[in-house]
């Protein structure tokens, strides 16, 4: 299987990719191609979209329509290709500095909007391509090359903050629970609507070295060990589930969605001209 998606859905020219070794956003981008497989779209109907990162390399990767694009402004350019295009299935692939950072206001009021494209955050709690940073999702205490002392800063919830701007569709998947995280995926890109799928990456070469979290199997056994399912998160206390990744579908709801009802004001200035 994993060798049919490389001819499908790869440019082999592009292999191996250049990620370090123990990266979890190759098995990420796997996940991304399994669910567009499983979904049966045609290649020609999607468009992968990326900003500047670490996970933004993955577009080039894949064999699809893709942009590279500048740094957190994936949504702002998957925007206007659904605005121009609005039957293509826009995909963006995104870190979670990319996305929640500098990209933070394209990301919120994209989902103010509910237009439909899926965001997959690739979240390794680091900014891994740049030399270390901290991010918006280090969790607070933990070390960068930015905060040798431990990051002060509270840590997002990508998720909850999607669903407050309005997304439609909030989920988390990890590079542990691989087979959880197509099916989240395959259901955001089936949602008609802003969907986005936070994936918990590993790091082993930044974040993992710098907090001491082990090499990169280590850090997929915690991910294995500290992973709850969304259903039994509901009946766990806050303190028990401190620390620990809740993983599953999040919120779904329906909501008019954004081109659909800007189709409206082209036929109604339409229909004032005439």
């Amino acid at each position: 299987m994993a060798s049919k998606l490389i001819d499908k859905y790869m440019r082999e020219e592009r292999l191996p990719h250049i990620w370090c070794g123990g990266c979890g956003h190759g098995i990420l981008m796997r996940d991304v191609a399994q669910a567009i497989e499983n979904v049966g779209l045609d290649k020609k109907d999607v468009v992968v979209v990326s900003g500047i990162g670490c996970s933004s390399r993955a577009a080039g990767y894949m064999n699809f329509d893709t942009m590279h694009t500048t740094h957190g402004r994936a949504i702002a350019f998957a925007t206007g290709i659904k605005m121009a295009k609005p039957h293509l299935k826009v995909i963006v692939l995104t870190g979670d500095g990319d996305a929640t950072a500098i990209g933070g206001n394209h990301l919120i009021h994209a989902a103010r909007r509910n237009i439909d494209m899926t965001v997959v955050v690739f979240n390794n709690s680091i900014y891994g391509m740049t030399g270390g940073q901290f991010s918006p999702t280090t969790p607070t205490g933990d070390y960068a090359t930015t905060a040798p002392y431990g990051s002060i800063d509270p840590d997002f919830d990508i998720p909850k903050l999607a669903e407050a701007a309005g997304a439609t569709y909030t989920a988390r998947g990890t590079a542990y629970h691989a087979l959880q995280t197509i099916k989240l995926i395959e259901n955001g890109i089936r949602h008609e609507g802003f969907s986005l799928v936070e994936c918990v990456s590993v790091c082993p070469t930044y974040y993992g070295r710098k907090n001491k979290k082990g090499d990169a199997v280590e850090m997929l056994k915690w991910q294995r060990d500290n992973a709850v399912p969304v259903a039994k998160a509901r009946n766990m206390a806050a303190e028990e589930l401190q620390g620990k990744i809740v993983y599953g579908e999040l919120s779904r709801c329906e909501r008019e969605e954004y081109t659909k009802a800007y189709e409206r004001i082209i036929e109604a200035a339409g229909g004032a001209k005439a």
